[in-house]
């Protein structure tokens, strides 16, 4: 009885819009040259909590790169800044010197030196930050879990989480850049096919018949490329439409987000495909979004702190947090179109949020009783209603 509990708890924790989501930035970065404005600022949109979008004293920038909840940017002088969350370090790159590129995953960043060696800061739960022994590197990109390195020899190597393959870069040669996605890698090949390898349950890795293409991108489970004459393919998760790109011309670049692509026009315009809207909009969401009108609810920023420090960081929370944000969009769905449940599923929310502000807002010793004392009276109900059964129904009081 007890796990059970414990699951479900955990999946309500779980029940908030990844913040992810509500940034224009792409959620994966490849290690791609972002065009800077003019005057080497840097402009954002997206979200603001954490401040991920805080860029605007950013100055003498030569390229950025958007993380799931952290933006990093290259200066014209070989340092780095960064900003957003930084629970796992991530943003910890002010001592970095001589860099001459920069990736952001998930929850961690990678910097090439102008050496051609790596650093790399944040999250090394699966071994993504592992790149000290790296050397003779042209170009870095960092996917969710897992970060590669194309050498100047032109073949590859990865570090991380390697669960479905996306590690499995050995082979290859003549590669000219590569581009990292959620759990999948992707290579282009200097005569300009295209390799990948990595998870496949959308079809994000069937590149094979790619030819004439001049730089790829990798979005959560989806796949870019952009051909030498300006027009864009695509193929993967079409579910939100980030692969509707078949009437795209005058490309220049292409980037690729979780569940958007974003393409670069010769004239300097941009377009874009997919991509989450918004709950106020009749559209997929999420249960705590719906219910509280807004992503920015107070209540929602507690739960997504919760989320990014707690179920995020070991593999069971992140399963978690995938099957919640596969199942729910319909739920959620049927709140909005039915305004009146919105203050039930609120009021089954308060004690999710207040378990959650406990947690996050206590210090290690605090949270070490707290859970004891669940865990005690979880046990201690788990028993009493035992026995209660075992007396027969007609014992049992409420």
């Amino acid at each position: 009885m007890l796990l059970p509990v414990l699951l479900s708890i955990a999946l309500v924790f779980s029940l908030i819009l990844p913040a992810s989501m509500l940034d224009t930035a792409p959620v994966m970065a490849q290690g791609q040259v972002t065009p800077m404005v003019a005057d080497d600022t840097t402009v954002s949109a997206g979200n603001y909590y954490p401040p991920e979008c805080d860029v605007g004293n950013w100055t003498d920038i030569n390229q950025v790169a958007a993380g799931e909840l952290h933006t990093v940017g290259l200066k014209s002088d070989g340092t780095v800044v960064a900003v957003g969350w930084n629970n796992d370090r991530r943003c910890d790159v002010g001592d970095w010197t001589d860099i001459i590129q920069v990736a952001a995953g998930g929850d961690h960043t990678v910097g090439l030196k102008s050496d051609r060696t790596v650093v790399a800061v944040g999250d090394n739960y699966d071994g993504q930050c592992n790149v000290g022994g790296w050397t003779g590197i042209n170009q870095t990109a960092a996917g969710v879990f897992h970060t590669v390195g194309l050498k100047s020899d032109g073949t590859a190597v990865a570090v991380g989480d390697k669960d479905h393959g996306e590690c499995n870069v050995g082979e290859w040669t003549g590669i000219n850049q590569t581009a990292a996605g959620f759990s999948h890698t992707v290579g282009l090949k200097s005569d300009g096919t295209v390799v990948a390898v990595g998870l496949n349950r959308d079809g994000q890795c069937d590149v094979g018949n790619w030819t004439g293409i001049i730089q790829v991108a990798a979005g959560g489970e989806h796949t870019v490329g952009l051909k030498a004459d300006g027009t864009v393919v695509a193929l993967g998760d079409n579910e939100y439409g980030q692969c509707n790109v078949g009437n795209w011309a005058d490309i220049t670049q292409v980037a690729a987000g979780e569940y958007h692509t974003v393409g670069l026009k010769f004239d300097g315009t941009v377009v874009a495909a997919g991509g989450y809207v918004p709950c106020f909009l009749p559209t997929p969401c999420f249960i705590a979004t719906a219910a509280y009108g807004t992503p920015m609810a107070g209540e929602i920023e507690i739960l997504r702190e919760f989320r990014d420090g707690y179920l995020l960081t070991n593999a069971v929370g992140r399963a978690l947090v995938d099957l919640y944000y596969r199942v729910s969009p319909p739920i959620a769905e049927f709140i909005t179109e039915h305004p009146s449940l919105k203050p039930v599923v609120r009021a089954g929310l308060v004690p999710a949020v207040a378990m959650s502000a406990v947690a996050v807002n206590t210090s290690p010793a605090e949270k070490t009783a707290i859970v004891g004392l669940f865990v005690l009276v979880s046990v201690a109900l788990a028993v009493w209603v035992t026995r209660q059964r075992g007396r027969g129904p007609e014992y049992i009081r409420w």
